[in-house]
């Protein structure tokens, strides 16, 4: 197997890191995490995170970022991300009522395409990061396939969650390999459930890290986030699409714990699963 890069999405840590920014991620170095995923930068100064990474000895090179965060001083938003070591700015989510289909995609098209100029000027990529809802179609294509083809001249890069594209009822192996030579991080999710593609069971982040309302109720379908390894995902052939694929980076991410686990234990349990099962 190949020994891919291994990081971890922060906001599985938020409750953590809120409380102790640089212990836990000295905690998630110490696990064997390589890389981290930011999600909001806890009041903190571009360089006072740098530092702290780099002391540790941990890197960033992707951040899930909202692209009203560009609109006030967007060449200072790329400068903050920049001294960070980001390569790939991803939008986490996009509203359903601007995706292909709809009155507001025309002003989707442009601001994707405005923001993956600005990142390319200074070396850094769009990307864009799946729930379920983007598998849903649109003139006979799905609602995903046309977010990463809008871009002019490819200047974007699909970030795949696993755990949502095997909630919508796709095999994530066969998604990872449409994406063949440009998808180079790719989400590791686990999760339970008893019926699949049953409506959204997820909360979606705003730019100030605050949570948008509206979530269902998941009690009827018993859906719960897993460590990496702990639930249905079949991770060999996720590794093996994503070896095959040309895939640099695996994150893993687990939005919630349940039963007493805490975040830590959880980020610990996945970690543990890859190097002890992929030796990764």
């Amino acid at each position: 197997m190949k020994k891919f890069n291994v990081g971890i999405q922060l906001y599985g840590v938020k409750n953590t890191l809120a409380k102790d920014f640089e212990g836990t991620l000295q905690a998630l170095y110490d696990m064997g995490y390589e890389y981290v995923e930011f999600a909001g930068y806890h009041g903190k100064t571009s360089e006072e995170i740098k530092e702290i990474l780099d002391r540790i000895g941990l890197k960033s090179i992707s951040v899930h970022q909202k692209l009203d965060f560009f609109n006030d001083d967007p060449e200072g938003a790329v400068n903050y991300l920049k001294n960070i070591g980001i390569k790939y700015v991803v939008v986490p989510s996009h509203p359903h009522n601007m995706m292909p289909g709809t009155d507001g995609w025309e002003a989707t098209c442009a601001l994707f395409n405005e923001k993956a100029e600005l990142f390319a000027k200074h070396g850094m990529t769009l990307g864009y990061h799946n729930h379920d809802f983007e598998y849903e179609t649109y003139d006979g294509k799905y609602l995903m396939d046309y977010l990463t083809t809008c871009v002019k001249n490819g200047n974007m890069v699909p970030e795949l969650d696993t755990c949502w594209v095997h909630y919508a009822g796709l095999k994530p192996e066969d998604e990872i390999r449409k994406y063949k030579g440009n998808i180079p991080i790719v989400h590791l999710k686990d999760f339970v459930c008893t019926k699949l593609n049953a409506g959204p069971v997820y909360e979606l982040i705003g730019s100030d890290g605050s949570v948008a309302t509206g979530k269902k109720d998941k009690s009827g379908d018993g859906f719960e986030f897993r460590p990496v390894g702990s639930g249905l995902q079949n991770f060999a052939t996720i590794l093996a699409a994503c070896e095959e694929c040309g895939t640099e980076t695996v994150i893993v991410e687990q939005d919630d714990v349940y039963g007493g686990m805490t975040e830590l234990e959880a980020a610990k349990i996945s970690r543990d699963y890859l190097k002890n099962t992929f030796n990764i």
